[in-house]
């Protein structure tokens, strides 16, 4: 039967009317390898990504167009030389694999993606974003290693002048150091708000190159490039260096279409100079020092006409064996802030300089004219003690040109942690304008936030972000910058999903994983850090950081290459594991040269809780082990491995029983020496059986009511632990009341206490600035906001917050790989607005992207 004109028109006009409805759409954030137009990649198969902003409610995206090509031009013109996927129908948008032809070393390629909507509605396409592949671990770099006046810590400058005809196309400087350095080509920094390039490598198997586009630096004719590098943790009492100094391998290219050549570098023609920076800490456990700062030797600028005042001579080639060297995959360290004092005052024979809050920051300091030679100094701290005295473990020293207008004097290869700021040498009283704490970080991105009507929950936890942010610097987190400066597993572990919920740290994880991957040894062992410069302490929960970090990452931003590179690495350390698995259950390993101790828990409160009982310790560790085995059958599974799955299903299940049979006590309900974390551990990771929860969570409570005072009394394991166990089980109540504590130990009590960063001990021995204790930020997004990842990358989530008595307002912000996720709570009002690409599960319902109003029962 024919269809009337009539019906015929209303069916146009109800189509027309649903694709109106789809509102307009766009997409932004684009993304190649989870970074912002990356110069050179590690790979010949990147990924892509982008988010999408749509004014309609419920929209999903039906389709993607990606266009790869050669050149600006050619994209532009719709000339996809490289790949054109077509329309594909797909709803991803995060870490889609390129398909096209194959990519080599050393290309320059720009991408751009159009996105459809319901009933095939287009976007526009996005502006043409650029990628490289950078020099890979199989194609050799040209050019040698070099260094100059070596020894006492010295930071050399290295120059090269050299003639070219006409400006390339492209101009790319590649610069792999063992050290730090800067760039300078023509008198101008070539990054200039980079500082520390490049980021941590575990430095005796691998350095990374740092690429940089300087065509804009270049001029016809003559030029000059210049070097100007620091050792930092290129020693030979950390990675048995090859040389009393940096050094430094760089080359510089033009890109002209598909052609490449090498216009320059380093070789035994280049010339080298002192710079009057010196670093001669050891760079070791409470060997950072500080740097020495001669102004009577800097060069007045970087200009060549300056540079050609010093004494210059020939630079050493040597060569270094053993490493591979590999593009840099995480975004560089920037200063982030810029503090001055809040006060000066008069202390001892010179002056202290109070910033108002801890920080991990370079020091600048403009110093008044002084005799030629006058040696002043500053040392830095992070806390003044009740008696007006203060433990300094860094300093500067300063050496005056006797120029008129005095001297400034920045670090440039080193930084401190400190709030303080002592200065000894001045023959004046100094104005606060003429210092500042240049605070710095890796330049990820950071949009997420939580607020309350609870002031002490705020200051709780912007104290624990305020930490993180400071100790996530350099490609990996730290446990503290001051003392040990180490990315040690323990408290990465602690604090991974914290810091994942807090921050956009995607490609710092995958660099600092990296470094785990290099230090692995021949047997399988792991260190309890990486990179490993040095012997440190830790445990079983320490090297478990290959497996648990992989898989949170995999969960918050859906990266695959964290899971495929680091796998093999898993199941290597596992055959290490077993060499020391008796009767079932793992036993301490040996001290190692590159490791010590077999740590269960670690920093409880002094006389409190003993944490090295054999019990628990035995304890810890093998639930631990549960945790690795939960994390190994996820991992494989989404590798595709299903038969590596179900051995580890087998080991996690057989482990689960052979730690309840030795460590559960009948008679009073505990495990092991009852500690809070010996009696969440097991629940957490299945060991207890469901009949014996309600026992276990009741005894919990009622030691922490009794024997502990309502306080959360563990340490650095323990707080993750028993924070996701009461997240996990809805212990709001309970966990709100272990905050909510003023006396010792307990975050009130820093805060109460003058802390702006978290502490080592909740004493406030050591650190003021340290990661023991931050594995409490996850339950702020979790519990009180509700988010919980279904799918990875938070593609699917659930939005359940519990409310603790006597909360009445909580205000989240989650930054997800497809933009931001909000929860606004007040009372039993939800407010939520979903980013697109995201579906909420919310009181059993589904919702997918716009803002949403739900009343909880």
């Amino acid at each position: 039967m024919k269809r009337s004109i009539f019906r015929i028109i209303c069916e146009v006009a109800l189509f027309a009317a649903v694709v109106s409805s789809c509102g307009d759409f766009s997409t932004y954030d684009m993304l190649c390898e989870n970074l912002s137009s990356p110069l050179a990649i590690d790979s010949t198969q990147p990924h892509f990504s982008w988010k999408i902003l749509s004014s309609a409610q419920s929209f999903k995206q039906s389709a993607y167009e990606i266009q790869v090509a050669s050149s600006e031009g050619a994209l532009l013109s719709g000339d996809a030389d490289l790949w054109d996927s077509g329309k594909v129908r797909s709803s991803d948008q995060i870490m889609v694999p390129y398909r096209g032809k194959a990519l080599g070393q050393k290309t320059i390629a720009w991408w751009r993606v159009r996105v459809s909507g319901p009933f095939g509605k287009k976007s526009s396409w996005c502006a043409p974003q650029c990628f490289g592949v950078g020099i890979l671990e199989s194609g050799p770099m040209a050019g040698e290693f070099i260094g100059a006046a070596p020894g006492e810590g010295r930071s050399p400058i290295l120059r090269k002048s050299f003639t070219i005809e006409s400006v390339p196309p492209t101009a790319v400087l590649y610069v792999n150091t063992l050290g730090y350095h800067e760039a300078y080509l023509n008198g101008k920094k070539v990054a200039e708000d980079d500082v520390l390039n490049p980021a941590v490598s575990q430095l005796d198997k691998r350095s990374l190159i740092m690429a940089y586009d300087v065509t804009s630096l270049l001029q016809e004719g003559q030029n000059e490039l210049v070097l100007w590098t620091g050792s930092g943790w290129y020693k030979k009492e950390t990675f048995n260096a090859a040389y009393e100094g940096p050094l430094v391998k760089a080359e510089l290219d033009a890109f002209s279409g598909s052609d490449v050549s090498v216009i320059l570098s380093t070789d035994g023609t280049w010339e080298g100079t002192w710079s009057g920076y010196s670093d001669p800490g050891k760079w070791n456990f409470h060997g950072f020092n500080g740097e020495i700062m001669d102004a009577r030797i800097f060069p007045a600028s970087l200009e060549s006409k300056d540079l050609s005042a010093m004494e210059w001579g020939p630079v050493d080639v040597v060569k270094v064996e053993g490493i591979v060297s590999s593009q840099q995959m995480c975004e560089p360290v920037r200063i982030q802030e810029a503090l001055q004092p809040v006060s000066v005052e008069e202390y001892n024979d010179g002056w202290i300089l109070d910033f108002g809050k801890v920080v991990n920051a370079m020091f600048e300091a403009r110093l008044p004219q002084m005799p030629e030679g006058h040696v002043s100094t500053a040392r830095f701290a992070d806390y003044v003690y009740p008696n007006g005295m203060v433990d300094a473990v860094s300093s500067n020293t300063y050496i005056s040109s006797g120029k008129e207008g005095g001297d400034t004097f920045a670090n440039r290869f080193n930084h401190h942690v400190f709030r303080y700021v002592i200065l000894e040498g001045l023959d004046q009283t100094p104005s606060a304008s003429d210092f500042t704490a240049l605070r710095m970080r890796t330049d990820y991105g950071k949009y997420s936030s939580f607020s309350s009507s609870d002031e002490d929950l705020n200051d709780i936890y912007n104290m624990v972000d305020h930490t993180l942010e400071n100790l996530a610097f350099a490609g990996y987190m730290v446990d503290c910058a001051n003392l040990e400066r180490l990315g040690y597993g323990g408290d990465g572990n602690a604090s991974t999903l914290s810091l994942q919920l807090m921050a956009d740290v995607a490609p710092l994880y995958l660099n600092w994983l990296q470094a785990w991957n290099d230090s692995i040894k021949p047997d399988g062992g792991l260190p309890h850090t990486a990179p490993n410069p040095y012997t440190a302490g830790g445990g079983p929960y320490w090297c478990s950081f290959i497996v648990q970090a992989p898989w949170r990452s995999w969960m918050s931003y859906a990266d695959p290459r964290v899971l495929e590179r680091c796998y093999p690495t898993m199941i290597h350390w596992l055959d290490y594991v077993d060499a020391y698995t008796k009767d079932g259950l793992l036993t301490p390993w040996p001290d190692m040269p590159y490791r010590q101790w077999f740590l269960g828990d670690w920093a409880a409160p002094f006389g409190s809780v003993n944490v090295s009982d054999p019990k628990s310790v035995g304890l810890v560790n093998n639930c631990s082990l549960c945790q690795v085995y939960e994390d190994l059958v996820r991992i494989a599974t989404v590798l595709g491995k299903d038969s590596d799955a179900e051995k580890f299903l087998q080991r996690l299940e057989a482990l689960r029983k052979r730690i309840h049979e030795e460590f559960y006590n009948e008679e009073d309900g505990t495990y092991a020496s009852g500690s809070q974390i010996d009696m969440t551990y097991p629940m957490l990771v299945g060991v207890t059986p469901l009949e014996l929860e309600s026992k276990v969570t009741e005894v919990l409570k009622e030691r922490t009511a009794n024997q502990y005072k309502g306080h959360l009394m563990t340490g650095l394991v323990g707080v993750p632990i028993i924070t996701e166990w009461a997240t996990l089980n809805g212990e709001c109540d309970w966990f709100y009341s272990l905050l909510k504590q003023r006396d010792y130990p307990g975050y009130l009590y820093m805060i109460d206490n003058g802390a702006t960063g978290t502490w080592e001990h909740w004493s406030g021995m050591r650190s003021r600035m340290h990661n023991c204790f931050n594995g409490i930020g996850s339950w702020f997004y979790q519990a009180l906001g509700g988010i919980f990842p279904i799918d990875e990358g938070y593609r699917k989530v659930l939005i359940e917050p519990q409310i603790p008595e006597g909360l009445e307002e909580v205000d989240v912000s989650l930054d997800t790989p497809y933009g931001i996720l909000k929860v606004h709570r007040n009372g039993l009002h939800l407010d939520v607005e979903i980013p697109v690409g995201v579906t909420a599960m919310i009181g059993g319902k589904e919702y997918r992207s716009g803002k949403r109003s739900v009343n909880l029962k």
